[in-house]
């Protein structure tokens, strides 16, 4: 399964900026990885291993802005087309289900 985190947050105070880098920093630390500017996503082996990095995120919600979260499966995120001006972009590599701890 894949997570995808989609934000839209407030930049015009120091406060506003230093909450967006936390938001943004937690989910690197959390292993997302950027996918646009305002969208990352993150790779999960499991329904419960999703479950447990979606309460990272909503622990770490900003007071302000808008965030959409969404999961979808691995053959959802396969059919994904990605364009790069008008040529496909490939895909990367999709992760297998194993992971290491």
């Amino acid at each position: 399964m894949w997570l995808l985190v989609f934000f839209d947050l407030p930049t015009e105070t120091k406060q506003d900026k230093k909450n967006y880098t936390k938001f943004r920093d937690t989910m690197l630390e959390d292993g997302f990885t950027m996918f646009q500017f305002s969208i990352y996503v993150r790779h999960c082996a499991s329904r419960e291993n999703m479950e447990v990095h979606l309460k990272h995120i909503k622990k770490a919600l900003p007071e302000k802005g808008e965030v959409g979260i969404m999961a979808i499966t691995d053959k959802q995120f396969g059919m994904m087309e990605i364009f790069k001006g008008t040529k496909p972009k490939p895909h990367g590599p999709i992760p297998q289900q194993l992971e290491m701890f």
